[in-house]
């Protein structure tokens, strides 16, 4: 069985399981399932009512990007991605990565909720900021492709289609331009403020994680069974499509940075989308185009989900639903 497929009656025998490695991202996910009230963010409005108008103007940057764009990951997964594979293993993983985009979706929603944050604000920035806005309007095309046109997956453009959508949502989308934002969200807490939602953003890169390993997984296992697809030209258009999103982060860091806060700058955060590209390039194949060095070599241990304890409720934050499922960082 091929992983690309579009039969309604295929794919509905889940054993013997053809691609272990969705199954075991399943299992994962589902050991990882949180809920965000679960961390008492309120415990962090004495921080946010101190920080500076610059430091406000980040985090609602922030927030008003994440905040529609995880229910735009769920588009692209639900009309560009679900219909086109036939593995059953798949379609649970993307059920469950379907069901943590909307959870992010309410986590963030969590936060306009605490924070005293202008929700219109947040809520028409991704149309009213320009470098917001054309991030949103390259995704948007792609996953177009997917639902307003009658995609062939038995073609070769039909599968190229296939690979540019995944290329769009989980390695631009998802890949650098969430884990550049992530970074910005953490920076917060390495200046010990907003403990609480630094600890609800581990929960949600640890999710990320998954979706990244996933992605990576089914774009690497479609090129590997369609030869057609193994040509220069295509791989250069890749590529091109990657750099190209560098350019627009590096625009959307410069609004969120007009003047720079304590200890990060545009400048810094457009060196660590530099570095996670040339990652993303490596993962897919590519050589890097950057060769940077990581700014941020604190995200590393930040990262480090499975050892963090809640600053002021003395849980630990990583805890998973079944304690023998297998732990992967």
């Amino acid at each position: 069985m091929a992983i690309l497929g579009s039969g309604v009656q295929d794919g509905l025998l889940l054993k013997p399981v053809t691609y272990q490695w969705a199954m075991d991202l399943y299992d994962q996910a589902v050991a990882n399932t949180w809920f965000p009230n679960e961390i008492q963010l309120g415990e962090d409005l004495a921080d946010f009512k101190k920080m500076t108008e610059d430091e406000k103007h980040a985090l609602l940057h922030l927030i008003s990007y994440f905040n529609p764009n995880e229910l735009l990951v769920n588009k692209a997964l639900a009309f560009g991605v679900y219909p086109y594979i036939n593995a059953p293993e798949g379609h649970l993983y993307l059920a469950k990565q379907m069901w943590e985009e909307a959870n992010h979706c309410m986590t963030f929603e969590y936060i306009l909720e605490t924070f005293p944050i202008d929700r219109d604000k947040a809520y028409s920035a991704h149309v009213d900021v320009p470098s917001m806005a054309a991030k949103e309007e390259f995704e948007s095309k792609f996953i177009k492709r997917m639902t307003e046109d009658t995609l062939d997956i038995s073609t070769t453009e039909g599968k190229k289609d296939f690979i540019r959508n995944l290329i769009a949502y989980n390695i631009i989308l998802e890949g650098i331009w969430f884990y550049s934002g992530f970074m910005v969200a953490l920076s917060f807490r390495q200046r010990n403020l907003l403990r609480n939602f630094g600890s609800l953003m581990d929960w949600i890169i640890r999710d990320e994680s998954l979706h990244l390993q996933f992605g990576i997984n089914l774009i690497l296992t479609v090129l590997e069974e369609n030869e057609d697809l193994q040509d220069e030209e295509f791989a250069e258009e890749i590529r091109g499509m990657i750099l190209h999103a560098v350019e627009m982060e590096e625009a959307y860091n410069r609004d969120m940075f007009p003047r720079g806060i304590l200890g990060l700058n545009a400048d810094y955060v457009n060196q660590y989308v530099k570095y996670l590209t040339d990652r993303r390039l490596e993962e897919l194949g590519f050589e890097p185009e950057f060769n940077v060095a990581n700014p941020a070599k604190w995200m590393a241990a930040a990262n480090d989900t499975l050892q963090l304890v809640n600053f002021f409720e003395q849980q630990n934050t990583s805890y998973e639903v079944n304690a023998q499922a297998t732990k992967t960082s």
